[in-house]
């Protein structure tokens, strides 16, 4: 697969759920994770998201910028390596405010406290899905007989 189309297969899968795994690296040195609401993303390898200053992630992000955003859904499976950084810019926060950032958020954009983490993605690693009565049907065939079972395309993908 070029890579054109493996770009075009990885924005597919972001697309196809907003909600993500953010991890990263904590202040006592764990890795924990984060669900998170993808504002936007202007290619695989810029993703948005609206945050609190306050919280823990952006202070262990700000020591350690390593992170890693996970996407799941019918379509497949995206893992993004790469880095972030806190956001304060008020014109792209309103940019990107909707009634979701409203209804998780106390204040608005203008709020001193909201603001955004951008990653900046170096890879995407992807699982493009054939769906789940394929893969379940995929996966007896490969049970049953000598036959590899086609779980979908794979690949890695420089951003």
């Amino acid at each position: 697969m070029d890579t054109d189309t493996q770009l075009q297969t990885v924005t597919d899968i972001m697309r196809s759920t907003r909600i993500a795994s953010l991890a990263y690296v904590s202040k006592t040195g764990d890795l924990v994770s984060t669900p998170m609401g993808t504002q936007d993303f202007e290619e695989p390898g810029t993703v948005w998201f609206i945050t609190e200053r306050s919280t823990d992630k952006v202070e262990a992000i700000a020591a350690d910028p390593r992170v890693n955003v996970h996407y799941a859904g019918k379509e497949g499976w995206v893992s993004l390596a790469g880095t972030a950084r806190f956001v304060d810019d008020v014109a792209k926060l309103r940019e990107l405010w909707d009634a979701s950032a409203g209804a998780y958020m106390s204040g608005g954009p203008e709020d001193a406290d909201n603001g955004l983490i951008e990653v900046t993605a170096s890879s995407a690693e992807y699982w493009d899905s054939p769906g789940t009565v394929a893969v379940a049907v995929q996966f007896v065939k490969g049970l049953v007989s000598d036959a590899q079972p086609d779980m979908g395309d794979s690949g890695i993908v420089r951003l």
